[in-house]
């Protein structure tokens, strides 16, 4: 009876495994600790302290007047709002209103757009090393056996948290577009009702919010790449060797 051989692996995937495996691997030992460095300083830079709140936030008055009361009195039974009076003949206005400030267009806060744009890009670079990583250790993991797992649970342990950092870093992505987007309706309903106050207070107290999350983004991408460098090089030999002889514990 013949024993069944393996089927050789072709040679362009081998080739991309080597490569994703050195990736990997300096990314974990190089990019890493460089990733808690950048982050750690960006967190005590002026940039990001408390100190620098008063300064980020708008003036309440946004760059939306607030017009004055018109009660329409005029000679015609016809609202004020659909006429328009132009070449001494009364002019039915047509189509939806629009908005209009003799001030100009109504700016979104520079000084957190700023702080987005130094944070976005650290983030993008985090969820793609995250996933080089991921699959690193995924196609590490060797085929299912009976006993001697110690090694393997070590491997799904680290994946997962992998797998944790990428989906934070991706929702915080997610978060500070989510952001311009809310804050452009409410600046539309202060456009609409602009003698109300709280709409106005409503978009100060989202732009300190975003500051503060923002904050909170960089300290939880630092420590989540501290804790995960530290995890996987204390783990190395087992997460790359799961089943040998060794019987070294998780930490």
């Amino acid at each position: 009876m013949t024993k069944k051989q393996a089927h050789p692996e072709n040679k362009e995937l081998s080739e991309y495994k080597q490569k994703l495996f050195a990736d990997a691997e300096r990314i974990v030992k190089e990019e890493f600790p460089k990733n808690v460095l950048e982050f750690d300083a960006l967190l005590k830079s002026p940039k990001l302290s408390y100190d620098r709140l008063a300064q980020i936030l708008p003036d309440k008055s946004l760059n939306i007047p607030i017009p004055d009361v018109d009660n329409g009195n005029t000679d015609s039974d016809e609202p004020a709002a659909k006429r328009k009076k132009v070449a001494d003949e009364v002019v039915k206005q047509t189509g939806p209103p629009v908005f209009a400030f003799t001030s100009g267009t109504v700016p979104c806060n520079e000084n957190l757009a700023q702080l987005m744009d130094t944070v976005r890009p650290r983030l993008r670079d985090a969820v793609e090393q995250c996933n080089t990583v991921k699959m690193w250790i995924t196609l590490l993991i060797p085929r299912i056996e009976d006993g001697n797992n110690f090694g393997v649970g070590i491997q799904e342990e680290t994946l997962s948290e992998v797998r944790n950092v990428e989906s934070e870093a991706a929702s915080f992505l997610d978060q500070m577009s989510r952001y311009f987007t809310t804050r452009g309706k409410l600046i539309t309903k202060i456009a609409k009702y602009p003698h109300v106050d709280d709409y106005r207070r409503a978009i100060l107290d989202m732009d300190e919010k975003q500051f503060i999350n923002i904050r909170l983004v960089v300290l939880e991408m630092r420590n989540h790449f501290s804790t995960l460098h530290d995890m996987i090089m204390k783990n190395y030999e087992k997460i790359k060797v799961p089943r040998n002889s060794n019987t070294e514990h998780l930490y």
